[in-house]
């Protein structure tokens, strides 16, 4: 059967849809993250005073500042300057073969990067090594950070394979870890400018969600007059799922599947993960930097999708 002449006209002429363009620009120390020519964040990996890389700013729906100034930026109204280690968004830990990489100070570790795979597209991809304070390797890993705009919705997926590239690595029993954020104030639960509200997959709300195993955390609240928040996804494919949240009503929410001393009161070193000398392990989480609460962005339901 013909179709008419005018509804072949319109189905050829009909514009492609097209997603929101995601760019990448290599600038010093750093790459830079646009979507549309617009700033979402900035991987930040070579002299900017931290110890690991990291991503900062963060912008979120609308614009939203999704994360914390400090310890970058001081003096933002709001702000408590503590915990610098707690730097806008990173992967790292409390314990490796003894040493702290979760922390910065005169004998904690630093994570170095040595290389990138891949610059292109939507993903940056690179290697780095895992030193101590006097240099010596513990372990390396390769790390995957594609970038993807959800319509008004943002996220940030996270591929992770630590190698254990010299001799055994023990990853320590210890809340201090891992794959962590710090939100903008407002997204806290507690404190002078908290407007902020969390929940778990298993529907416990509020600080409760600290030291229990869940899919996913979300904490939402309002930035700029306008609901926003950001969820976090623990992959089924991770060692130990449904993992633990170290995530604290004062806007630290970090994904840790080895604290099990401190989240369940069991003997120190029940959650240890040792990686035997050349074999590996690998991560994978996202954070979706949503507008609305966690029943606007249906998180359950976007969770489902992506962990399949």
């Amino acid at each position: 059967m013909k179709q008419p002449l005018l509804l072949l006209l319109f189905a050829t002429t009909l514009p492609p849809i097209q997603a929101e363009k995601v760019s990448l620009q290599k600038g010093k120390g750093k790459v830079i993250v646009n979507i549309e020519g617009k700033l979402f964040t900035e991987y930040l990996y070579d002299g900017h005073g931290r110890s690991k890389p990291v991503l900062y700013p963060i912008l979120g729906p609308g614009g939203a500042r999704m994360t914390r100034d400090y310890p970058f930026k001081k003096g933002t109204p709001g702000e408590a300057s503590d915990h610098p280690h707690h730097a806008s968004l990173w992967f790292t830990h409390g314990e490796v073969n003894g040493i702290s990489f979760w922390h910065v100070g005169k004998n904690t570790g630093v994570i170095k990067h040595q290389k990138f795979i891949k610059v292109d597209g939507n993903t940056i991809s690179t290697t780095n090594k895992w030193l101590s304070a006097k240099g010596e390797e513990q372990c390396s890993d390769d790390t995957s950070i594609s970038f993807h705009a959800l319509g008004e919705n943002r996220a940030i997926d996270f591929d992770i394979t630590v190698h254990a590239s010299s001799g055994n690595v023990k990853f320590g029993d210890t809340k201090e870890g891992s794959m962590g954020i710090r939100t903008n104030p407002a997204l806290r639960v507690k404190g002078s400018v908290a407007k902020g509200q969390a929940i778990n997959s298993e529907g416990i709300k509020g600080k409760a969600v600290w030291g229990k195993r869940a899919k996913w955390v979300d904490y939402w609240g309002p930035i700029n007059g306008n609901t926003v928040g950001i969820a976090i996804f623990d992959h089924p494919g991770n060692q130990r799922h449904p993992t633990w949240w170290h995530a604290r009503d004062y806007g630290l929410v970090a994904a840790n599947p080895f604290g099990v001393h401190n989240f369940e009161g069991k003997p120190k070193g029940t959650g240890d993960l040792v990686i035997k000398s050349g074999e590996k392990v690998r991560f994978r989480y996202r954070f979706l930097f949503h507008a609305g609460d966690v029943k606007a962005a249906k998180i359950s339901e976007n969770y489902t999708t992506w962990a399949k």
